[in-house]
């Protein structure tokens, strides 16, 4: 499959899937109060025409005949950088930059994480995210590592910058191993303010 087609594919699907999670504490809230309106969905399913499920199973089968196990695993690493990425942050910065980080970085973050995984397909299905960000003022947001040797393929990290007359910002990079880590690639910046952030994870 085409390195572009997979990637939008493989957006197309995290979209989708993005709000299919529910908190329990959402589902109990007002519960009395929506039994009605569940009873109508469910009478509503029931009277569904035969037609229209036919053709919802046909786009189903369809969808999983396009993706191959490095699509799957590839959106199954995805999802779990999205989560060590929003855990690096923590509450107190996360409640500053969310807006930015979730709409510039994140994306932009998900999209190398693609490349990287697409460029080493053969090996792709043998890659893993790594568990623990860095907490205090480490720059560690998650590595890729190959499970069969323990070696890292990519390191996605964040420095904080103090610029003069300007405050902080946090510059969100990652590092490849084909280069031995040394060149630094650039995902994206977010401005913090002229105080010092609090540190990671906090």
């Amino acid at each position: 499959m085409k390195l572009w087609i997979r990637k939008i594919f493989v957006a197309f699907v995290a979209i989708v899937t993005l709000g299919m999670y529910v908190p329990p504490a959402v589902l109990n809230t007002n519960a009395d109060d929506n039994k009605d309106a569940f009873a109508s969905k469910s009478n509503f399913n029931e009277t569904a025409s035969p037609v229209k499920l036919v053709h919802e199973e046909q786009e189903k089968s369809q969808l999983s005949a396009v993706l191959t196990d490095t699509d799957y695993h590839i959106i199954e690493l995805t999802e779990k950088a999205r989560e060590q990425a929003v855990a690096k942050l923590g509450p107190k910065i996360a409640n500053q930059v969310e807006d930015e980080f979730t709409t510039l970085i994140l994306p932009a973050i998900e999209n190398v994480l693609t490349t990287v995984l697409t460029e080493n397909e053969a090996a792709a299905p043998y890659f893993a995210i790594s568990e623990q960000p860095a907490k205090g003022h480490g720059e560690k947001i998650f590595h890729v590592y190959d499970v069969r040797n323990e070696k890292d393929i990519a390191r996605f990290h964040v420095r904080r910058d103090n610029r003069p007359q300007e405050g902080y910002w946090f510059n969100f990079h990652y590092h490849l191993s084909k280069d031995n880590f040394e060149t630094h690639h650039e995902i994206g910046e977010i401005y913090w303010d002229k105080n010092i952030p609090p540190n990671w994870m906090t």
